[in-house]
């Protein structure tokens, strides 16, 4: 089923948020509905399998690895109708173009990634296709400290805070990670 108007769909929030399950979600709903989906996901996240998109609860979804935002117009089908794109902060500002040209197109593409790195700063193009989109979701987490909504990513280094000047992509999960609340995130400066 082709869409008339396209959309952009932002699923953001911490790690441990649940984005990949809503994303997952949405997923399953538009192919009970018959809709041609195509799942996209960067090469580098090879967490849980090489291809699918997994979600920390264990749900997961066919996806191609991509290593390019690029990649995604060169791996179309011409039937899709929609396009999910996970992990989307690791891509560059290219993805910008590409999801507003799929959408410009009728395609419905939905997009999750964390919209702040572990420092609590806007990560990679996230911030732009928040802008764009017609619809965003922020989801939280439950802070691994007080347990209060969280919206912070921790990344943790021998169990404790990771410095500012410490590298944005490292891959991990709750080896590295934790949710945070405003309160409890910390990042030192060296």
């Amino acid at each position: 089923m082709q869409h008339h108007v396209g959309s952009v769909e932002v699923i953001v929030g911490s790690m441990f948020s649940g984005k990949t399950d809503e994303l997952i979600r949405r997923l399953r709903r538009a192919t009970i509905a018959r809709q041609k989906v195509q799942v996209f996901k960067p090469a580098i996240d090879l967490r849980y399998a090489e291809t699918k998109v997994t979600s920390h609860a264990g749900n997961d979804f066919d996806a191609q690895p991509i290593d390019s935002a690029t990649q995604i117009l060169e791996g179309l089908n011409q039937e899709t109708t929609v396009v999910a794109i996970d992990e989307a902060q690791f891509f560059d500002s290219e993805l910008i173009t590409i999801v507003r040209q799929l959408a410009d197109q009728g395609l419905r593409v939905i997009v999750a990634g964390l919209d702040t790195d572990f420092r609590g700063e806007p990560f990679g193009p996230m911030p732009s296709l928040m802008a764009q989109a017609e619809q965003v979701d922020k989801l939280h987490a439950i802070c691994m400290v007080c347990g209060e909504e969280a919206s912070r990513t921790q990344r943790l280094v021998n169990g404790k805070p990771a410095h500012f000047n410490d590298p944005v992509v490292i891959i991990g999960a709750s080896e590295l990670y934790e949710a945070r609340c405003r309160k409890h995130h910390e990042v030192p400066r060296e």
